[in-house]
């Protein structure tokens, strides 16, 4: 329903805005040899990131190293210092042992000394004692005897006297 006219302008200015959109688009996009260089250039600069993260992580391993081996230094001379605490304890504790064994021994030497004296003590009196029994025993078979030879005699005498 238009006339040639109408259809001409109408199809010049839709050729006209196709060809500003395909305009604004060509500009938006890129060919292919600008697409690889570009391409290139990311990649150079993703490989120089890739460099720097290499140095990086080497570096920062290198620090984490050496911090490691300061640690196991430190861990080892605490250790030692730890040890020779325990030995030194040990051997307190052994002197502080022994001196109490040595302790022990000279107290149940002195009982030992203490009960010898006591031993002999009871052995001296219960020989001065036996001797003192021996003694009174003997004085007591004197007297006896004695008071025997002299009712005998008595008795002899009053015997004779009546025969």
């Amino acid at each position: 329903g238009f006339t040639t006219q109408q259809s001409e302008v109408i199809v010049s200015a839709l050729v006209k805005i196709m060809n500003t959109n395909l305009d604004m688009i060509y500009k938006d996009m890129v060919t292919k040899v600008q697409q690889e260089i570009a391409l290139q250039q990311v990649m150079s600069h993703i490989g120089g990131v890739k460099k720097d993260m290499i140095i990086l992580e080497k570096s920062e391993f290198s620090a984490l190293r050496s911090e490691n081996e300061k640690i196991k230094l430190e861990l080892q001379q605490i250790k030692k210092q730890v040890m020779d605490e325990i030995t030194k304890v040990r051997a307190d504790n052994k002197l502080n042992l022994n001196l109490e064994k040595s302790r022990v021994k000279e107290l149940h030497a002195q009982q030992d000394r203490a009960l010898t004296q006591t031993d002999r003590k009871i052995d001296t009196e219960v020989a001065d004692l036996k001797t003192m029994l021996e003694s009174h025993k003997l004085d007591n078979i004197k007297y006896l005897a004695g008071s025997v030879f002299t009712c005998l005699t008595v008795a002899l005498g009053f015997y004779r006297l009546w025969i």
